[in-house]
């Protein structure tokens, strides 16, 4: 079993990645999440998991924990294989997936990709007593984040770090430090992807 793998990153595509460590390079399958956050030309550290077919020895990669322990957990429940579960990584953060199971809310559940309504019960119910571990704390679903009013590149750069599924409280401490070093919404959310990729 490979844990993970740390390396630099030497492509990028749609669902996966090549790594190369050692002089070899493992493609890596990742979320879109995790994509947004990789460069190439720079290194990354992937915690792995190993799906062993008949057919091919396929690696998954997560920069976080708690990313890859929920893909673990995903894999447990009936009828969810590695694809889906890679999609729903995609698609919602691992925060936002727990409190939808938690408050039992399928209608966030059904908009992720691969998910009809009887899967997303299905879910509710293999899920809803091992999740607990994820969020020390109940946090809502839906939260607005406080728009910081100095600055319109900072309010800017919120809005656009929510989009791709991060949370207000991972945003502001980078943003808090990155703080007027950019000119740019765009300038400074990719500053603040590349910390969150180093945090890891």
């Amino acid at each position: 079993m490979i844990g993970y793998v740390r390396g630099r990153v030497t492509a990028l595509f749609k669902d996966s990645c090549f790594l190369e460590a050692g002089g070899i390079g493992y493609r890596i399958f990742i979320s879109d999440k995790t994509r947004q956050q990789l460069q190439t030309g720079e290194e990354a550290k992937l915690l792995t998991y190993m799906a062993v077919r008949e057919d091919a020895i396929l690696l998954y990669g997560f920069l976080g924990q708690e990313e890859h322990d929920l893909f673990l957990i995903l894999l447990s429940v009936s009828k969810i294989g590695p694809k889906v579960a890679m999609g729903i990584l995609s698609s919602m953060t691992p925060s936002a997936f727990v409190g939808a199971v938690k408050t039992g809310n399928v209608t966030a559940l059904t908009k992720l990709p691969g998910i009809g309504k009887k899967t997303a019960e299905r879910l509710l119910v293999e899920l809803k007593d091992k999740v607990g571990a994820f969020v020390s704390e109940e946090e809502p679903v839906n939260t607005e984040p406080e728009t910081p009013a100095d600055d319109g590149i900072t309010g800017g750069a919120i809005k656009a770090l929510m989009a791709l599924g991060y949370e207000t409280g991972e945003i502001m401490p980078v943003l808090k430090k990155l703080s007027g070093s950019y000119d740019s919404v765009s300038k400074l959310v990719s500053a603040a992807l590349r910390e969150f990729a180093r945090g890891d």
